[in-house]
């Protein structure tokens, strides 16, 4: 909760040091009129925080800005007068940033030092005091200077166009060196570990999130795993008739093959992209599931398509391989499609009636569970549970793609994960008390808490999860 800044209360007698409380005004020591004591001096804030006299009918009349000195700091500025950036690092409206490079303009000194090309720029009334020491050079940039990328001409005059003419002016800096990110001094190598303290240094795909219209996605490397080997695809579009449509494709690499990280992006890409090109085109979206599977199945078999010589230096390695789930929720049907134990749970919003999970697990459990040699519970406590029975990729059986549609009756959302969440919440009953029941409304905020639910129960996985919205059928439409 905010509060106001209060002035602080003194903490002693100005006569004899005893220490005194809030609202005292006399001293309890040596009876010291407190209410005497002068006002302590005003200090010189970067920012004004209250009016001062003198206010006109536009505001507080600010003092100008004094010469620059080395021997005493700026005097405070007026808010709109400091130049200022957006995320990008392109100057505010309003605030153009010259290219002079004369005294008091953006990218100049106070003191006469030009910034070098490993040094930050500081515009001038930046709310920066310019009378503090230099900075060490050894102090490595937390971050490059967004203006490289946008006009790497001139760095000192970042609102100066770069001269097409000169052959310097298109040359790109050299970018400085990554800096660790737990010990922040040493300098990242070329395999992304720490040259100080060794720290591995977290990779793109440690964890991603997405949104694409109503469906949204977030994948986590764990608690346990060197790298993310899960991957995910979300997309909408629209039917024929101007239906909207949404989709969710998630894939889970085996770790046991090689490149499971190359398999699962490849997979989850390639059966975003054709559900996305089939739907458009007025294919039945469980038809569009299919393809879908087949054509991830063909990209990941591409993957094993190596030289000969390196088979030879790795004869016993197995072929790229992942497991894939997805759905497509379109004109009040909602599809599902799998290969592998990755799965899909319907939680309605209304939590009084059932949720269910929509996918059954090519698995080894599964087969026990369904050949009736063993319960669900002693099944998936065996260390075998998690063998997996239909997988992608070349060295695969053969392609069997599930698909299944369904007909919900009521609003609701449509959970599509990797084991690396169900382990947590296996049940239908348990994965719908870990949704947040506001999932349909915020489902990038409802992936996250998931993704987090799995992290506190211990993260022994990589994590992905979907968070599909499916809106309540409209009235007088009959279920299947």
């Amino acid at each position: 909760m905010s509060q106001m800044p209060q002035q602080a209360a003194l903490a002693k007698c100005p006569s004899c040091a005893e220490p005194v409380e809030s609202g005292d005004l006399f001293c309890g020591a040596c009876g010291y009129d407190l209410s005497v004591v002068p006002a302590p001096p005003q200090d010189h804030p970067t920012l004004t925080m209250t009016g001062s006299a003198g206010e006109g009918p536009k505001g507080p009349a600010w003092p100008a800005p004094e010469p620059d000195s080395a021997a005493a700091p700026p005097e405070v500025h007026l808010p709109a007068d400091l130049p200022g950036t957006d995320s990008g690092g392109a100057p505010l409206a309003g605030h153009e940033t010259g290219g002079g490079g004369e005294s008091g303009a953006p990218g100049s000194s106070p003191h006469g030092h030009e910034p070098g090309a490993g040094e930050p720029q500081r515009p001038a009334g930046s709310g920066v005091r310019f009378d503090r020491p230099a900075e060490p050079e050894e102090y490595p940039l937390q971050a490059p200077d967004p203006r490289v990328a946008e006009n790497p001409g001139d760095l000192d005059n970042p609102g100066k166009p770069e001269n097409p003419g000169n052959p310097e002016s298109t040359a790109v800096p050299e970018e400085p060196a990554q800096v660790c990110v737990a010990c922040r001094a040493g300098r990242v190598d070329s395999d992304g570990y720490c040259e100080n303290c060794g720290h591995a240094q977290p990779r793109e795909r440690d964890h991603m999130e997405r949104e694409s219209g109503p469906v949204a996605a977030v994948s986590d490397r764990g608690l346990r795993h060197h790298r993310n080997e899960d991957a995910f695809a979300v997309g909408h579009t629209t039917l024929p008739d101007g239906t909207p449509a949404v989709l969710a494709v998630v894939c889970d690499g085996v770790s046991s093959a090689t490149r499971p990280d190359d398999a699962s992006s490849a997979a989850s890409q390639v059966a975003g992209d054709t559900l996305l090109a089939a739907l458009p085109r007025g294919t039945h979206p469980q038809t569009a599931m299919h393809e879908a599977i087949v054509a991830a199945a063909q990209a990941v078999n591409a993957l094993a398509e190596e030289p000969a010589t390196a088979r030879e230096h790795a004869p016993h390695q197995n072929a790229p391989a992942c497991t894939i789930v997805g759905t497509v929720v379109a004109a009040g049907l909602l599809v599902v499609g799998w290969v592998g134990d990755s799965r899909i749970y319907w939680v309605p919003d209304d939590r009084s009636a059932p949720a269910a999970r929509l996918t059954e697990d090519d698995s080894w459990a599964a087969q026990m569970v369904a050949a009736g040699l063993m319960s669900e519970a002693e099944a998936y406590a065996d260390e075998r549970a998690h063998a997996i029975t239909g997988w992608l990729g070349a060295d695969a059986y053969e392609l069997e793609p599930h698909t299944a549609s369904f007909k919900p009756d009521r609003s609701g959302v449509v959970v599509v994960c990797t084991d690396g969440l169900w382990n947590y919440a296996e049940t239908a009953e348990e994965m719908a008390e870990a949704v947040p029941q506001d999932a349909a409304e915020r489902p990038l905020h409802s992936a996250r808490v998931l993704v987090g639910h799995a992290l506190d129960g211990g993260g022994h996985d990589n994590v992905t999860v979907a968070v599909v919205p499916f809106p309540a059928p409209p009235e007088g439409a009959g279920s299947a």
